[in-house]
This record gives structure tokens, C-alpha cells and sequence, in this order.
């Protein structure tokens, strides 16, 4: 009787199923880097026109937090889009039937779309920091700062993907979950601009760390709070990650 083979190890698995994944965006891109820097450079071009004089902490906020957002249409956006649409295609049906694990499939996807929007993310910062005046002190733990970042996003995204009802109702969800995000706690906004309510909510969002940990990377200064962002972001990371991997349909276990 033959012997059965082993599985590729996970690293192989999740570098195989990335390939497979950027090679799928090989043609649209372009497009995708220009729709994901659009909205949050508008955003900077309209709040800099009423807030230029408010001072250089409100300008601060308003470009690290379009840095947020553009995460958020880089990452949670695409992969609620993404899973949804293997899902309902029966291309995750045909993944399962393979010797891969479920999680190698997220971990690559999230890395995709991580790289995908990294164009439209530099583009938002460097621009934005042009027309708003604001300089910029990049800081060594940024190549950290920006995957647990967009992680949490990622892993929103992909969780809204995998138990949608339909395509239509992903939209909407994620559209919903990117307003929620960007506008409750001090991501755009200064904290001491916002209602206490809206403080104290925003201190459940992940939009609020990322903001928190993208200014004193980018902008400056690096304090403790930045581990202590980073630390919340990494245990949102894990939690929606194993979430994810719980609701997938996956029939190998």
C-alpha cells in the first residue's frame, strides 16, 4: 500500500498561497493603489482646509489617522471582498479539498493585501505630510508598527467575509465597521475634540492603537505607550486570526 504523503510545512503553504494571491492582483494593482490612497487624501485635502490653523497635534491626528483609514480600505475592505468571493464561487470548496491548512490561506491572504497596500499607504503619508506641513521623524520600529497595524483590519475583514450572508451584506457590514472605526476614539480627531463617550468607546476599537502607534512612529516622540499599543494590537491580531479560522467552512481539519 502506498505511503501518504506529508504535507508541505505551513511556511511552505503560506509562501505558495501567496504567490497564488499576488499573482492574482498582478493586472489590477494599479488600480487598487489609487482607489486606496483617493479617499483618505481627500479626506487630508478637506479637514486641512478647516483645521490648518489648529495647531500641529490636530494635523498630526488627521495624518496618521488617514494613514488608519487607508489601511482600512487596503486591508479590511479588500479581504471581506476577497473571502466573500471565494467563498461564494466555491473556490474556498476546492482549497479545502488540498493538503493546506486554513490558516495558511488567512496568514497568506492577510500578507497580500498587507503588501497590496503598502503603495497607498506611503502615498497618503508623504503626500498628506506635504500639503499638510506636518515633518516627519521615521522611527526603526515602523517595519513593526505597520503589519500590526493593519493585522487587526486585516483580520476584521476577512471575519466579515467568511459569515456574510451574501456579498451585499459584507459591503455594507465593512462599510459600516470602517465609518465605526474611524470615527469612534481619537483616530482623526484629538481627544480632547471628541465627547468622553466617544473617548471611552474608541478604546475598544483597534483604530485607535493603530492611529496611537503610527503617529509616534512616524511623527515622533516614541514613549512606552507605543509597546503598550503594540501589545493590544498583537492580542487583537491573535483573537480575530483564531476567530477567522473558527467560522471558515473548512472540511480538513
Amino acid at each position: 500500500m502506498p505511503k501518504m504523503r506529508k504535507p508541505p510545512a505551513f511556511s511552505t503553504q503560506v509562501y505558495d498561497l501567496l504567490m497564488i494571491e499576488l499573482t492574482n492582483w498582478r493586472w489590477s494593482w494599479r488600480s487598487s493603489v489609487i482607489v486606496g490612497a483617493l479617499a483618505p487624501l481627500l479626506s487630508i485635502v478637506a479637514l486641512g482646509l478647516f483645521a490648518r490653523d489648529s495647531g500641529p497635534r490636530t494635523l498630526a491626528y488627521i495624518l496618521t489617522g488617514n494613514a488608519v483609514i487607508s489601511l482600512m480600505f487596503g486591508n479590511m475592505d479588500k479581504l471581506q471582498s476577497h473571502f466573500c468571493f471565494i467563498r461564494f464561487q466555491g473556490t474556498l470548496d476546492y482549497l479545502a479539498t488540498l493538503p493546506i491548512r486554513r490558516y495558511a490561506l488567512i496568514v497568506a491572504a492577510m500578507l497580500a493585501f498587507l503588501l497590496l497596500s503598502l503603495p497607498s499607504l506611503a502615498a497618503t503619508v508623504l503626500l498628506g505630510s506635504l500639503y499638510l506641513r506636518v515633518p516627519l521623524h521615521l522611527h526603526p520600529l515602523l517595519l513593526a508598527v505597520i503589519p500590526l497595524c493593519a493585522l487587526p483590519l486585516a483580520g476584521i475583514g476577512a471575519l466579515i467575509g467568511t459569515t456574510a450572508r451574501g456579498p451585499q451584506e459584507a459591503g455594507s457590514l465593512s462599510l459600516l465597521v470602517t465609518l465605526a472605526l474611524a470615527g469612534l476614539g481619537p483616530v482623526v480627531v484629538p481627544p480632547e475634540r471628541l465627547p468622553g463617550i466617544m473617548v471611552a468607546l474608541g478604546r475598544l476599537s483597534p483604530a485607535t492603537y493603530a492611529a496611537s502607534a503610527l503617529r509616534q512612529a512616524l511623527l515622533g516622540p516614541v514613549t512606552g505607550q507605543l509597546l503598550a499599543d503594540l501589545a493590544v494590537l498583537a492580542a487583537i491580531s491573535a483573537l480575530v486570526l483564531w476567530l477567522v479560522g473558527h467560522k471558515m467552512d473548512w472540511r480538513q481539519r
